[in-house]
């Protein structure tokens, strides 16, 4: 047995034993062990212990938007561990990372989106969110604006607010109960909001949360006036309106921000994984001028929500560099460009292969839905995404399926630093996959 398989049998009996995994299937990993253990990553490319390399075509968990390897974050993570590695923000407490980064995505967010709080993730942002949109009513004199409405197929985050926010049902038969206060709507919908509003009763109704591309149910891209109408009901009722940019922010859609896509400022916006690239955790609620100043204005005493590491300085520090690095390699731009690359010769495949169907893309973020007729639109009785992402790991590309429902969808979301080289290998990999699975259905 050579040096390599005795580690890898060591680790994935470790791994069986000892490691709980993340939103995965418990019997599968004592079967099977880990499906690959990493080793290091460069670019858009991870290596695996064994030295097999990857193109990671969903950036991880759509997150690693500088790709892998960058040592000047390594370096700025360093230089604040020595200088202050950490420190409460808690009783007014401050640090300079902190300050800086608060004032940046200030700065970068859109209209007046300009006071931020700091949360380790987008469950965090999520049920912070909730608690402070309550709170902000609470302290205007409408105690009983408590109701979140939220969206079918939306995907929110786990934590118990955010898992009840969530409108992927599987999410909501984990656990016995889900919070109250939360309702569900239409994805993309302006009426049937309208009517759940009206229903529900505008009074009693604190937020709607939407995310701009919705991702786990699918990446699913709203149509033209969507937001917009959305923007204009929520006025309408007094309703505040939250924007989750946890996957779309920070380039992933080929703007800064989705809602910059659409024109709309939301009142309070969300933000996690492309804040850091996902090199530390890290994540951020963003809210509007008017809400700040009423907090300001009217709320009494200690705010009583906050994380251990809310303002963590390292990790303010990651997320200052991390936007330099996006800003100064324009990977925006770079997102907008290879998005449509990768949109361009995703859709021949739908005429190179005989199972492709809808194909749809913003930016670096988008899905190909698997069909038995591309004419019909008329599904498998089994899906066979799961099959053609399992080939394409064998050759070395690793993408995620959606197969909630009735879906048979194939969802993307590369690095932002990916080029057209590396563009060319993904679809010539999946595109092998898809063919590979065809043979089957013969």
């Amino acid at each position: 047995m050579s040096v390599h398989e005795t580690l890898t049998n060591e680790l994935a009996e470790l791994d069986k034993k000892h490691f709980i995994h993340p939103t995965s299937s418990i019997k599968e990993q004592q079967e099977n062990g880990p499906a690959i253990i990493f080793k290091e990553g460069k670019g858009v490319y991870l290596t695996d212990i064994n030295g097999k390399k990857y193109i990671e075509g969903m950036a991880s968990l759509w997150n690693v938007n500088v790709g892998y390897g960058r040592t000047e974050l390594a370096e700025a993570a360093k230089e604040q561990l020595e200088t202050l590695a950490f420190a409460s923000s808690f009783a007014t407490f401050s640090n300079e990372p902190a300050i800086r980064l608060a004032a940046k995505v200030a700065e970068m967010t859109p209209g007046d989106l300009n006071a931020v709080f700091f949360t380790s993730g987008g469950s965090e942002s999520n049920d912070t969110s909730y608690k402070l949109v309550r709170h902000y009513w609470k302290i205007k004199g409408q105690p009983n604006k408590t109701k979140i409405i939220s969206r079918e197929r939306a995907y929110h985050g786990v934590a118990v607010g955010s898992t009840s926010a969530t409108g992927i049902k599987d999410f909501h038969h984990m656990t016995t109960s889900l919070a109250a206060g939360f309702v569900h709507t239409e994805s993309f919908s302006p009426e049937a909001l309208r009517k759940t509003i009206e229903a529900e009763g505008a009074d009693t109704i604190a937020a709607f949360i939407a995310e701009p591309v919705q991702g786990a149910g699918g990446v699913n891209i709203p149509p033209d006036g969507y937001f917009q109408e959305i923007r204009q009901i929520c006025d309408e009722y007094n309703i505040l309106l939250i924007a989750d940019e946890v996957i779309t922010g920070f380039g992933r859609t080929g703007k800064m921000f989705a809602c910059e896509h659409w024109g709309i400022v939301p009142d309070v916006m969300l933000l996690a994984k492309g804040i850091s690239s996902g090199y530390i955790p890290l994540g951020a609620v963003v809210v509007r001028d008017h809400i700040h100043q009423d907090f300001i204005k009217f709320s009494e005493g200690t705010l009583l929500h906050g994380f251990t590491y809310s303002g963590h300085p390292t990790a303010c520090a990651v997320g200052l560099k991390n936007i330099e690095i996006m800003e100064r390699e324009n990977l925006v731009q770079n997102s907008k460009e290879m998005g449509a690359l990768l949109h361009e010769k995703l859709k021949a495949l739908q005429s190179e292969t005989k199972i492709v169907g809808e194909v749809r893309f913003l930016g670096l973020i988008g899905a190909l839905e698997i069909v038995k007729d591309q004419e019909t639109n008329e599904r498998f009785s089994e899906k066979l995404a799961p099959y053609i992402i399992t080939e394409a790991r064998k050759r070395g590309l690793i993408l995620r399926t959606v197969t909630f429902g009735e879906s048979d969808t194939i969802v993307f979301a590369p690095p932002l630093v990916i080029n057209e080289q590396e563009v060319n290998e993904l679809v010539g990999i999946l595109k092998e996959a898809i063919l590979e699975v065809e043979k089957t259905m013969n």
